[in-house]
């Protein structure tokens, strides 16, 4: 993967990743969830905040997605915790779209 000159690193193409549906995709040594939804695509870290599960594997409702290990739910969109155990927020990327690329913020 290469860094564009502002920071962002193209993760996916327009078309891979169907509404509703999320793609992982490691940058660095961090694994990144990219969801599609609502036609626009969200990034978050693919790490709960309360013991380090694998939140894409989780079940995905709307912008909601619950953690599989003991059911903490975040919002995709913000990264704000929407039910126990977690408490801290998940850190979201900025994501844009240029051309048929689909690229996160990664400074």
């Amino acid at each position: 993967m290469s860094t564009t000159a502002d920071g962002f690193v193209t993760v996916a193409r327009v078309g891979e990743i169907p509404e509703g549906g999320v793609k992982l995709v490691r940058v660095d040594d961090q694994t990144i969830a990219v969801f599609h939804i609502d036609g626009e695509y969200h990034a978050i870290d693919d790490i709960c905040t309360h013991d380090g599960g694998p939140l894409a594997e989780g079940r995905l409702e709307g912008e909601v997605i619950e953690c599989p290990r003991h059911g903490a739910r975040f919002n995709v969109k913000t990264g704000e915790v929407l039910s126990l155990p977690a408490t801290v927020p998940v850190p979201t990327y900025e994501v844009r779209v240029e051309g048929d690329d689909i690229q996160v913020g990664w400074a």
